[in-house]
């Protein structure tokens, strides 16, 4: 039995200059159908992020998009958000975000823009301080994420990311490696499906 039901993507809500990044966002999608997982995402119906929904939605998958009242219309059509199985709209970001960690079992950080650094920084931080062990990948497709895990790498060697332990994001090259191994972390950690787990170590 998959040790999981949802995984949240953060992705950017443009495609980028290389198709590479949303074929790697269908691809996710798939993968996250195929294997009876949930898609919790951002909301948008454009760029990777509407690659990954297009993709879940296309094989039989279940995407529930989260997305500020203020977004709607910028970064998704009122057509494709009707294709969703669960549309939650809040009035702010934060709440958006909060509300995304609630309905996830692990993280997922594709190619995107400075608000999928924050997101994806941010579960980390939360990781960092003890707020939860939910597996979190890096996608690395085609080299994407290089100079950030350099950076982490350096910010480690400097002494300023405390408790690696809880810190360690799992780093995998290509989007079919990314299910499995989520899977995989989450059945080593224990974490239970439903995304409403405890703090098991604290700093």
């Amino acid at each position: 039995m998959t040790p999981i039901s949802s995984i949240c993507v953060y992705c950017g809500s443009s495609a980028g200059r290389d198709q590479t990044y949303s074929d790697a966002g269908r691809t996710l999608g798939r993968a996250l159908a195929d294997n009876g997982l949930r898609l919790v995402y951002g909301g948008g119906t454009k760029g990777i992020m509407g690659a990954v929904a297009e993709g879940c939605l296309a094989s039989g998958g279940k995407v529930t998009g989260i997305i500020p009242r203020f977004l709607m219309a910028k970064e998704a059509t009122a057509e494709a958000l009707e294709h969703l199985d669960d549309l939650i709209v809040t009035e702010d970001m934060h709440t958006r975000k909060h509300r995304m960690f609630e309905e996830s079992d692990a993280f997922v950080a594709l190619p995107g823009g400075i608000g999928t650094v924050e997101e994806i920084v941010e579960i980390m931080t939360w990781a960092q301080l003890g707020r939860h062990r939910k597996p979190i990948v890096f996608a690395n497709i085609a080299g994407f994420w290089d100079p950030f895990l350099t950076l982490m790498s350096h910010m480690r060697e400097q002494g300023f990311i405390h408790s690696s332990r809880l810190v360690r994001p799992i780093v995998v090259d290509s989007a079919e490696a990314i299910v499995p191994a989520v899977i995989e972390a989450a059945g080593r950690r224990g974490a239970p499906a439903g995304g409403r787990e405890e703090v098991i170590e604290r700093l």
